[in-house]
């Protein structure tokens, strides 16, 4: 089967989210996939240019290398604000490239602008049209008027997209009161795996690597560091405890990393605070082996995080280790009370309750709790449903 993805985010530098996850999975399964995707860090570059023309990225695996994903970026305009206006010509143009060079059986989308293109080009050109919602995507979008141009071609394309699939119970409530038809809309679960992310008694290396005692208790984060990720707040909060054990590993990039590191100098938390910037997503499970507690201390009120449910709770909880989490209400959903997450109110008490954790004898507990949770939601169970799913809306035998 042929099948055409598009978003608004950058596919090589981002994630892996879901869309990465199945992807890479159905290549490996036979499947032809092509992405148009979006270069949406262009101004963290240090090469300056005007423009930027249209490349191709052929045989890319996020997720397993053997993978054979085409990413297809079309060339923008990098002026603030142009870029997105560009954005509507340059992927319209794309778009319609594909649909005639490619012929995809069908059409998936995780944007907005660029969805309500291929939303256009799927009705006209009778594809099946499938919108795939893991955040609340018109929330994100950085020139606040902006978000309700944003929010009205979501709910449009939520209208007459053949099928809605969201990542969890929360979000496909949300996309329900935004315009979804209950029969069209799905849910397909963040995954986890379970071969991948298990426990296996070796963590002395990365320890040794960023020089972590066997007494330390390794508070661990990893991925994109917003603002509103609530690690500033852990870190100042760190600075203010007189426990040498407590240490917290970073992993990652984004707009949160140049102010955690003026906390890091500022308190002088270079043995505490541990920011390691980006590493290669095979190297997580030996970080999160590494550590002791995860975190997920998120601002609770903060509008994007309110439905959704991050895959790397999923691989947190694989790895059999406790995560402390704001009380967010799409994580409370969906994994409830029991299940190897301990919530906080604010991203201040996370260090706090971290002492707590690490001083009771209920750490090897709660991380057996946390493993039989998510045995059950593993990859390959999912690409299987993503699959169906695919053939419901195309009627296709083309697996």
């Amino acid at each position: 089967m042929r099948i055409l993805i598009v978003q608004e985010s950058d596919w090589l530098k981002r994630g892996p989210h879901q869309q990465h996850q199945l992807a890479d999975r159905l290549s490996l399964k036979g499947h032809q996939i092509r992405v148009i995707d979006y270069e949406i860090l262009w101004r963290e570059q240090t090469k300056k240019e005007l423009f930027s023309r249209r490349q191709v990225f052929q045989d890319i695996g996020k997720i397993n290398p053997q993978a054979k994903v085409t990413v297809i970026r079309p060339g923008i305009i990098k002026i603030p604000i142009l870029d997105y206006v560009s954005l509507v010509f340059t992927h319209q143009r794309e778009i319609a490239r594909q649909i005639a060079e490619f012929q995809p059986d069908v059409l998936v989308s995780f944007g907005i602008l660029n969805n309500y293109l291929a939303l256009r080009a799927a009705k006209k050109h009778k594809i099946p049209f499938i919108y795939y919602w893991i955040d609340v995507l018109h929330h994100l979008i950085p020139i606040k008027p902006l978000q309700f141009i944003g929010q009205f071609l979501e709910s449009r394309a939520l209208r007459q997209a053949d099928r809605v699939l969201t990542i969890n119970d929360k979000l496909r409530d949300y996309v329900l009161s935004a315009g979804a038809t209950d029969k069209k809309t799905r849910v397909i679960r963040a995954g986890i795996d379970i071969e991948q992310f298990k426990p296996s008694g070796k963590s002395s290396e990365i320890r040794q690597t960023y020089r972590l005692r066997e007494n330390d208790v390794v508070l661990f984060f990893m991925g994109w560091l917003y603002h509103f990720s609530g690690l500033k707040e852990v870190a100042l909060e760190l600075a203010k405890t007189d426990d040498p054990r407590l240490k917290l590993l970073i992993v990652g990039e984004g707009d949160a990393f140049e102010d955690l590191k003026r906390i890091q100098e500022k308190h002088n938390l270079q043995d505490r605070v541990i920011l390691t910037g980006q590493k290669p997503y095979t190297k997580m499970p030996a970080f999160i082996e590494a550590s002791d507690i995860c975190l997920l201390p998120a601002y609770p009120r903060e509008k994007v995080m309110q439905d959704i449910v991050p895959i790397k709770l999923y691989e947190y909880l694989a790895m059999e280790k406790p995560v402390i989490a704001t009380r967010l209400p799409g994580i409370m959903q969906e994994f409830g009370e029991d299940n190897g997450v301990v919530y906080i109110n604010e991203p201040e008490d996370t260090i706090v309750k971290a002492k707590s954790l690490a001083e009771s004898d209920k750490m090897g507990e709660f991380g057996i709790k946390a493993r039989k949770f998510v045995e059950k939601y593993s990859w390959n169970k999912l690409t299987a449903e993503f699959e169906e799913i695919l053939r419901e809306a195309t009627g296709s035998s083309k697996f």
